[in-house]
């Protein structure tokens, strides 16, 4: 295939933006769709070309990427009436970063397999501070040589570039990722809710424990921000109530049994019944009443 130079790219939220801005700054020629136009506006002022439809931004494209919501506004946004595999060029690659369903992977794969494009799955990690450094780890399913092709686009946005495997084996491995962070962000915020309890200066122990064998990275980046009072989102609670749902749902699919997962999952459920949603995931402290 020639070289890649024009990218539709659709949703253009915390990441999103930063994203689309780094494939700018590269060189490629970027159109954008977002459900709220606003939320684009910057990129437009910069020369992006605007879409009224997704349908609209992935037609004559080399390139559509993705990074929206929920698992069912990625199944709309593909497979949908006017979606991209309907809409998209024969031969063009279609790159969903949205942390989603490896079961909803392999079902856009061989829909886009069937129509002559080339699907991979990308999720990420990193963070809001990952997507505006380009530093984001990118974690791809789908066939190595469309994984190949797309190397530039890749690292336009991110560092650590990993090929996992087969469609869905970039959502799988997101999926550990969340995993990983559910336990490690519970284990910190209940550590800080045994200082309290026991009468210890929580600043005191943090002092003391965040940069040996109990440091990490959820202790640091993001429970530091939930004890300075700061609950603004790099990553928000509802959308890792999401993510923990999809890993709690594909492992009993898998037969894996996740107690810890569970238990985090129900937290942060409480948490966005509370009205918490929104909130970064330091917003856990509250769970465990370590923040106000």
């Amino acid at each position: 295939m020639a070289a890649i130079k024009k990218i539709g790219f659709i949703g253009t939220g915390i990441m999103g933006a930063a994203m689309a801005g780094h494939l700018m700054d590269a060189g490629f020629e970027v159109s954008v769709y977002n459900r709220t136009k606003s939320k684009a506006q910057a990129l437009i002022e910069r020369g992006a070309r605007w879409c009224e439809t997704v349908g609209a931004c992935a037609a004559g494209q080399d390139v559509v990427i993705t990074i929206v919501g929920y698992p069912k506004d990625v199944e709309e946004i593909y497979l949908g009436a006017g979606g991209i595999v309907e809409s998209a060029s024969a031969g063009a690659y279609l790159v969903d970063m949205t942390t989603s369903s490896p079961i909803l992977a392999e079902k856009i794969f061989t829909a886009a397999q069937a129509k002559g494009l080339h699907a991979v799955d990308a999720p990420v990690t990193g963070g809001d501070v990952g997507a505006r450094n380009a530093t984001l780890t990118i974690l791809v399913g789908g066939d190595q040589a469309d994984f190949d092709a797309l190397q530039p686009v890749f690292a336009a946005m991110g560092k650590n570039i990993v090929y996992e495997g087969s469609a869905g084996a970039g959502q799988k491995t997101k999926a550990c990722n969340q995993i990983a962070i559910a336990g490690t962000l519970a284990g910190v915020c209940e550590a800080f809710a045994y200082a309290k309890a026991s009468g210890l200066d929580v600043e005191k122990v943090y002092s003391a424990i965040a940069t040996g064998a109990a440091g990490s990275f959820q202790m640091t980046g993001v429970a530091r921000r939930g004890l300075d009072g700061d609950f603004n989102p790099g990553f928000m609670v509802k959308h890792l109530s999401k993510d923990l749902a999809i890993g709690t749902e594909t492992a009993t699919a898998y037969g894996a049994s996740l107690p810890i997962l569970a238990m985090v999952l129900h937290e942060v459920r409480k948490l966005e019944a509370s009205g918490d949603g929104n909130l970064g995931t330091q917003a856990l402290l509250k769970y465990y009443g370590v923040a106000d």
